[in-house]
């Protein structure tokens, strides 16, 4: 098994959900994800061991999909999958957990891109905030400047549509 396929089969949901993070779209995160890994398989032999190869993968993937959210494509084109195809579906015993969750989902995703990333960065994938900066391409002060202000703003627009249930993760 070559280092790509090993690293499809243990992270290849997580390139998913990153992607659908940046796009909100299932379909443009599947096709940025198989752009991402034909990518790495053409050029596996070049690649240099700055980093572990899941940071570039992550890299190739947050690249890929800030190239499309540049492209014509998206600015022409409505953006509204619901996110529960992200996190998957709850028991039926968890339904007002799953309702709070979708909300506080909700919420995150109507953040700005800034602030969205480095806040499911850290609490949906649980990355340190110098992991966060070497994916992000800045300081880890830089980081825990605008989680601070991401959870702000989250703590706002949770009030707005008042939320009524307690954040976990110290949201």
């Amino acid at each position: 098994m070559t280092r790509l396929e090993k690293f499809i089969y243990e992270h290849g949901e997580e390139l998913l959900r990153l992607a659908y993070i940046y796009v909100k779209n299932k379909q443009a995160a599947e096709d940025i994800v198989q752009d991402v890994l034909l990518k790495a398989f053409e050029k596996q032999t070049s690649f240099r061991e700055e980093a572990t190869y899941r940071t570039y993968m992550y890299r190739m993937t947050i690249n890929r999909s800030y190239d499309y959210l540049r492209s014509w494509h998206y600015k022409n084109t409505f953006v509204g999958e619901k996110i529960q195809h992200l996190f998957g579906r709850s028991s039926e015993q968890n339904v007002m957990r799953q309702s709070e969750n979708h909300q506080l989902t909700q919420a995150v995703l109507t953040l700005p891109l800034k602030y969205r990333e480095v806040i499911v960065f850290t609490y949906y994938l649980d990355y340190s905030s110098e992991e966060i900066g070497m994916l992000l391409n800045c300081s880890s002060a830089t980081v825990r400047t605008r989680l601070a202000r991401g959870r702000k703003k989250l703590k706002s627009v949770l009030k707005e549509d008042g939320f009524d249930g307690t954040i976990e993760n110290g949201y």
